[in-house]
């Protein structure tokens, strides 16, 4: 019997072809920037790659991207943060994205289910991210994975 899933294409690309989850490796930096520069629509920092690099290679990271044809068409970055103000021993999505041509298939759900899967094996009980507040889309998509607003309130300084 066909998964709800299999059935509506969910996280089919046009071809029905479904796309592998793996851990992001540090080889992914290009394709990942790429990604992000294709859905913000700038150019990347020049040590964008570095930092994907980093959290590749980093301890308290689970990083994952989705790959279609040998090709990286989706990304998720999280850590662990252990130390802050008020708050156990939790997990933060920093970043995800998904190529515009395979958004809305389901592939930003299933990188995050990923990550919650690593994170629950480690016994952490709680997932924040940040979003603008402006930010719809990403509101709706942290809505679908069941995320609430939290007792956090993000605090900023302009420098310089």
């Amino acid at each position: 019997m066909k998964s709800h899933r299999e059935k509506h294409g969910e996280d089919m690309d046009p071809d029905g072809r479904i796309a592998r989850i793996r851990p992001m490796r540090s080889e992914d930096s290009e394709e990942i920037s790429n990604i992000y520069s294709e859905i913000t629509k700038t150019p990347v920092e020049a040590d964008f790659a570095t930092l994907i690099q980093a959290h590749a290679q980093g301890k308290d990271s689970a990083c994952f991207v989705a790959e279609l044809d040998d090709r990286v068409i989706g990304f998720m970055i999280s850590y662990i943060l252990t130390l802050g103000f008020g708050i156990e021993k939790s997990a933060w999505i920093a970043t995800m994205g998904v190529h515009p041509r395979h958004m809305g298939q389901g592939i930003g759900a299933r990188l995050a289910t990923e990550i919650f899967k690593t994170y629950e094996s480690q016994g952490i009980t709680r997932v924040y991210t940040s979003v603008r507040w402006d930010s719809t889309d990403l509101l709706s998509f942290f809505r679908t994975l069941d995320f609430e607003r939290s007792d956090f309130i993000n605090l900023t300084k302009k420098l310089g």
